[in-house]
């Protein structure tokens, strides 16, 4: 099994040089990608497939529940890195409908060392417990608490100190709040970008009304 993958790596290099001669040259000359995506673990949301960017082009970072924790090293890391050293001008958070995390804690049941790392989604939870109750079908409050946990994750990194060095030199960049349907492959704008320190000030810390996102067309500039 383990070694078929090394026959399919095998096959996807020599069908690229094929394709394109140059495709590795050029992927390995540099890395200068401009988006930073924060997007769930989840094996059937591929970040680079699902927008269309070649490697190289979308640094990515993935975690369960795609949450973006002011107390995780390993977050914080590829943060720094990526406004830095890579100067990306947008970070994508982008969960999905259906997140096995958000399912967890909906749950109520114990789940080991995880409940742990997904207690921001908990606290959510808790904040919302009486909309979320008065929700019967449970698909639908996963769904809501998907968004919902975007939204929160968003203005956790506009509240970060690396995000508001970067905005405090001058730098361009945004934040933006996405959704991914794995039902029809589409990405839904929860439109809550955030693009300077003004637009972050304020920002109310009630919970927001349901949003059912459209499908994005084109890209952002």
């Amino acid at each position: 099994m383990i070694a078929e993958l090394f026959d399919r790596n095998l096959r996807w290099a020599a069908g690229r040089a094929r394709v394109d001669p140059e495709y590795f040259r050029r992927l390995a000359s540099q890395q200068g990608p401009d988006y930073l995506w924060v997007g769930c673990s989840d094996s059937r949301v591929p970040a680079n497939e699902i927008v269309g960017l070649d490697p190289g082009e979308l640094f990515v970072h993935r975690n369960v529940a795609n949450l973006a924790p002011p107390q995780d090293a390993n977050f914080l890391s590829v943060l720094q890195f990526a406004l830095e050293i890579l100067k990306v001008r947008h970070i994508i958070v982008c969960g999905h409908y259906g997140c096995g995390g958000v399912r967890a804690v909906l749950s109520g049941q114990r789940h080991g060392l995880i409940d742990h790392w997904l207690q921001p989604v908990a606290c959510l939870c808790r904040r919302d417990a009486a909309e979320l109750d008065g929700i019967l079908d449970f698909d639908a409050r996963v769904n809501l608490v998907c968004e919902r946990n975007v939204l929160a994750q968003v203005e956790s990194l506009a509240d970060n100190p690396f995000v508001r060095d970067a905005w405090g030199r001058g730098q361009a960049l945004s934040i933006h709040g996405w959704i991914y349907s794995i039902q029809d492959g589409l990405l839904r704008d929860l439109e809550t970008s955030i693009e300077t320190v003004a637009d972050a000030t304020g920002r109310s810390s009630a919970a927001p009304k349901v949003m059912r996102g459209r499908p994005r067309r084109g890209r952002a500039e």
